[in-house]
């Protein structure tokens, strides 16, 4: 008896644990089966359907440090260049100024007395002089392919062919008669008429090197540096 009792419940035991074995293969077996199979088809095919894949652009990576650029502005066709920088000019008239004749190159000579020549050209080499004192014009002289000479109170002025002026003071003999000249000259004058005086000038051997005619005007000479004047009252002088 009490073996038999000692060997139910292990019988039992065994019996339990073979239906609790059962019990856990059968979820397992119905996992397994069909509907398990079918549903991991569907995962499968599920998983197996072809993805989108959008391409993606590899943008090199900048090696130095980042930095914006400034913004390129965009380049202009050549033609559109051209079209802007061409434009069109007007032709303009040269603007002319009539040309003013330049005046005589003349010029100023004081003398000895204070007064003042003012030459000017008067055109084929000749010249013309005018004495002015305190604005007047007191005589005036012209070369005529001579030499011209004044007397002007004892002050004697020479205008010679080039131009120049050369005055002095004093020193006139009064004619007619003979007398020494500055320079060596002499000077034989004579008397040919009414305020009409004739003076030659003699070298060293007594040659005749110039012959002055003042007839109704004073009149001049040049004679190797020396200036000679002899007036028409018959007054002769020298300067060198």
């Amino acid at each position: 008896m009490p073996r038999k009792a000692t060997h139910r419940p292990t019988t039992v035991r065994t019996l339990a644990g073979a239906i609790l074995t059962v019990a856990l293969i059968v979820p397992v077996a119905t996992a397994c089966g069909p509907d398990s199979d079918a549903s991991a088809t569907a995962s499968g095919t599920a998983s197996a359907a072809p993805v989108a894949t959008v391409p993606t652009t590899t943008v090199p990576t900048a090696t130095g440090p980042a930095t914006t650029a400034p913004p390129t502005a965009a380049p202009v066709p050549t033609t559109a260049v051209a079209a802007a920088t061409t434009t069109t000019t007007k032709p303009t008239t040269p603007t002319t100024t009539p040309t003013a004749k330049p005046k005589s190159p003349g010029r100023s000579y004081p003398l000895v007395d204070g007064s003042t020549a003012e030459v000017q050209p008067v055109g084929n080499q000749n010249y013309t002089a005018r004495i002015v004192s305190r604005g007047s014009v007191l005589a005036t002289l012209e070369t005529k392919d001579a030499d011209a000479g004044l007397d002007a109170n004892d002050m004697f002025v020479v205008l010679s062919v080039d131009g120049t002026v050369h005055s002095w003071m004093g020193g006139a003999h009064q004619g007619p008669g003979t007398f020494k000249l500055a320079g060596g000259w002499t000077a034989k004058v004579t008397k040919v008429g009414e305020l009409h005086y004739r003076a030659q000038i003699l070298g060293l051997d007594n040659a005749v090197n110039d012959t002055l005619d003042a007839d109704q005007h004073d009149t001049g000479a040049v004679a190797n540096g020396v200036h000679i004047v002899l007036s028409a009252g018959g007054r002769i002088s020298a300067h060198m």
